[in-house]
């Protein structure tokens, strides 16, 4: 597949060898010439000089073969609109921008552009990595507001009600994955043994909805 990147820092380096390596084909843009310099000489792919909004250069980018889209530049103004171009211009299916301003990616996100809210995105990893095991999200929306979690359960919980669940926890049950599959569960389903269930919590609450799902329900009461 044939990929276009914009930004030739150090997330765009990393991801046109990566890419590379896998043996895509790669062009990386970026205004600045001398940041080419991060790609290495054993570097193959194309090296275009200028902005990645403007469709001169993205058409020499080799955008209309595009199978993919990745803007990555340390500009959010720029990530989106050149984005924004890719798809709704030359029609490429796969784009993503990298965005910092996480409160801005969620209407980007409407806008049909898949983002990488970089704040959230790091501080959920740190939180992969700081916490203790059952305790780290599994995805967040781009705002950072949401998090899908797999909570943790007390033994006591199993029999009980999804409603109880949610009442004590202050979370709502997501899906509960059961004999290896996918079950989207009523207020009225009852947790089973060996359930694992994923629940959608506030960012801000997902430490004490972890220590609600462990304690005993009567405990709770």
């Amino acid at each position: 597949m044939h990929v276009v990147i914009m930004g030739c820092g150090r997330v765009g380096t990393s991801l046109a060898r990566a890419l590379e390596r896998l043996d895509h084909q790669v062009a990386i843009i970026d205004k600045d010439p001398q940041s080419f310099r991060r790609l290495g000489s054993d570097f193959h792919g194309q090296q275009v000089v200028g902005n990645g909004f403007d469709r001169q250069v993205l058409v020499e980018a080799g955008v209309e073969r595009a199978g993919a889209f990745a803007a990555v530049s340390s500009g959010d103004n720029s990530n989106i609109l050149s984005a924004r171009v890719a798809r709704e211009t030359f029609g490429v299916q796969h784009v993503v921008a990298r965005i910092y301003d996480h409160k801005r990616a969620a209407v980007y996100e409407r806008l049909g552009i898949p983002t990488v809210a970089t704040v959230p995105w790091s501080t959920d990893r740190l939180l992969r990595m700081l916490l203790p095991e059952g305790t780290s999200t599994e995805w967040r929306d781009p705002s950072g507001t949401v998090a899908v979690m797999q909570l943790p359960l007390h033994e006591d919980w199993i029999g009980r009600s999804v409603r109880d669940l949610q009442e004590a926890t202050g979370c709502r049950v997501a899906f509960i994955m059961r004999f290896g599959t996918g079950v989207l569960p009523g207020s009225k389903t009852l947790v089973q043994a060996d359930d694992v269930i994923y629940v959608a919590a506030l960012s801000g609450t997902v430490t004490e909805v972890a220590a609600a799902g462990l304690q005993s329900p009567e405990e709770g009461n």
